[in-house]
């Protein structure tokens, strides 16, 4: 039943992203040089649409899938941690021209050349693994 739960919400995440063109790399291209509001919109609307959730989640009480309250721990701000990983994962998904979400719904529309893209994502969060001691927590 869990699985089905996930396969469900997505196969909807995966419509929403094709749907609202934010798999598209023209959509991206068009954001990163600041010449449409299109994927600030997507984004702020996505940002606002998880806080709301977060919040009615709280306040009444819905649990999880394993039975547990929803709740989440805040990360405290590091301005230095934060900059440095917003660079890299902005980097990365402006010479891609995807961010995570997406490799995968344009992986399930056919485009075979994501597999490279997750594989260099794969490799990177276990290069991350392994000089994590040495970056700024």
């Amino acid at each position: 039943m869990k699985n089905l739960s996930f396969l469900i919400v997505g196969v909807f995440f995966g419509i929403v992203m094709a749907k609202s063109e934010a798999v598209s790399w023209f959509r991206i291209h068009e954001m990163f040089r600041f010449e449409s509001f299109h994927m600030y919109g997507i984004i702020g609307t996505a940002v606002v649409l998880g806080a709301i959730s977060m919040f009615v989640m709280k306040k009444a009480g819905i649990k999880t899938l394993s039975g547990s309250l929803v709740t989440y721990n805040p990360l405290k701000l590091n301005i230095k941690r934060h900059i440095l990983a917003g660079s890299i994962f902005g980097l990365g998904w402006a010479l891609v021209g995807c961010c995570p979400g997406p490799m995968y719904v344009l992986l399930g529309s056919g485009y075979t050349i994501m597999l490279l893209i997750i594989g260099g994502a794969l490799l990177g969060t276990f290069t991350y693994a392994l000089v994590m001691k040495y970056l700024p927590h």
